[in-house]
């Protein structure tokens, strides 16, 4: 079993910051990529951010300049930090993972979503 715990949604006032936390656990043999996706109220679930286990980052053009995606390894935890956050930034975010984990003949690999936190930005 492979499981995604993400934490640090909430209210914030336009403006303000956030960091998000998502954190792997069960039998992972190794991570490839994690990102996070959002689902704003009555639009797509969007890629807001990525990265490679090699380090490489990608970011939606909406939110360049203001979000930064990171990981720690170690730990098998991914990191959003959203600064300058804008309502349209409302949404409900999801951590994604592609992992290889451990079954008694070798590993498998498997894409795992997180349950979702809600960020809302709002005065």
């Amino acid at each position: 079993q492979v499981q995604l715990v993400e934490s640090g949604g909430g209210l914030v006032q336009p403006g303000g910051s956030l960091r998000l936390s998502c954190a792997a656990s069960g039998s992972i043999f190794s991570i490839n990529a994690m990102g996070w996706y959002r689902q704003a109220p009555g639009l797509e679930r969007e890629l807001v951010a990525a990265i490679t286990s090699g380090g490489s980052t990608n970011y939606a053009d909406s939110v360049k300049g203001r979000f930064t995606i990171s990981r720690d390894n170690a730990k098998n935890t991914v990191y959003l930090q959203m600064n300058s956050l804008k309502p349209e930034d409302t949404a409900v975010y999801y951590c994604n993972a592609k992992v290889w984990a451990l079954v008694t003949t070798g590993s498998r690999y498997l894409e795992v979503w997180g349950q979702g936190t809600l960020v809302t930005v709002s005065s």
